[in-house]
């Protein structure tokens, strides 16, 4: 029998298996972080990365809103624009009156002309054009000069300032400035509170809410089917209302008539390709 005691009882030996399993639990997982008094530390919220995630939706939300409308404007504008097809769009716009005018007949600056319409978009006119690269005058501007910057494929808009408040003004101001071969003038007289010209085509509408002047200057600005002048620059910036004053007088008996009598003719000019 033998002198000593066996130390590695039963009691030992699942003792020993209790701690061998308590040991591979916690390679399992990591033990919960505890604060003050042992109690387990609340998890932290990524309050950062949260606010700079709604931070990118809201910017995307804005941006979407705001151009959502022109794509949406740009869409509708799609059957104005003009191409080898489709020369002349104007003809899908109602009340665009068309007339066919000769080109190049030019007058002095002491002349006037006795135009058929009003305001006139066609016939002869100044050898010097109005400066037409955006520019929206404050005063009313000489007809001959208006009527040559139509020659060059400008769109020309005039309102009445007795029938259109300021703020249609400023509506219109922000179709022009700045804009190529645009330009933008009161007119004192004329019927229709707004009424936009180019070569042989002009549009009069009451309000400056009107979406056939969009369709208008889609249609025709630099539509070379349609204008004379092709490639003619628009810029003249030594034109001036000062130098070149409106005249609302009716023209005398010894105005230019329509037929280009008393003109000289340019020779570099020719009938539109569209016409």
């Amino acid at each position: 029998m033998p002198s000593g005691s066996d130390s590695r009882g039963p009691n030992n030996k699942s003792g020993a298996k209790s701690a061998k399993a308590i040991k591979a639990a916690n390679k399992g997982g990591r033990p919960a972080k505890k604060g003050k008094g042992g109690v387990p530390a609340p998890r932290q919220i990524p309050w950062l990365t949260i606010g700079a995630g709604a931070l990118v939706l809201a910017l995307i939300a804005v941006l979407a809103v705001n151009l959502w409308p022109k794509v949406e404007e740009q869409q509708a504008l799609e059957p104005y624009k003009y191409s080898s097809e489709n020369k002349d769009p104007s003809d899908k716009i109602d009340g665009v009156l068309k007339i066919e005018y000769p080109a190049g007949q030019h007058v002095e600056a002491t002349q006037r002309v006795a135009y058929d319409q009003t305001p006139p978009f066609g016939g002869p006119h100044d050898s010097t054009w109005a400066n037409c690269t955006g520019t929206v005058y404050a005063d009313p501007i000489r007809t001959e000069n208006a009527v040559h910057s139509l020659e060059h494929g400008a769109i020309w808009i005039s309102y009445n300032p007795d029938l259109v408040d300021q703020d249609q003004i400023d509506s219109l101001a922000t179709r022009v400035s700045g804009k190529s071969y645009m330009l933008m003038s009161p007119y004192p007289g004329q019927s229709s509170p707004i009424s936009l010209q180019s070569w042989g085509h002009r549009l009069e509408v009451d309000n400056a809410d009107d979406e056939r002047i969009d369709q208008f200057i889609t249609a025709l600005n630099q539509n070379p089917n349609t204008y004379p002048e092709v490639g003619a620059s628009c810029s003249n910036p030594l034109f001036s209302p000062e130098t070149s004053p409106f005249d609302p007088t009716a023209p005398g008996p010894d105005a230019v008539p329509m037929d280009g009598t008393g003109t000289t003719a340019a020779t570099d000019e020719q009938i539109p390709a569209g016409g």
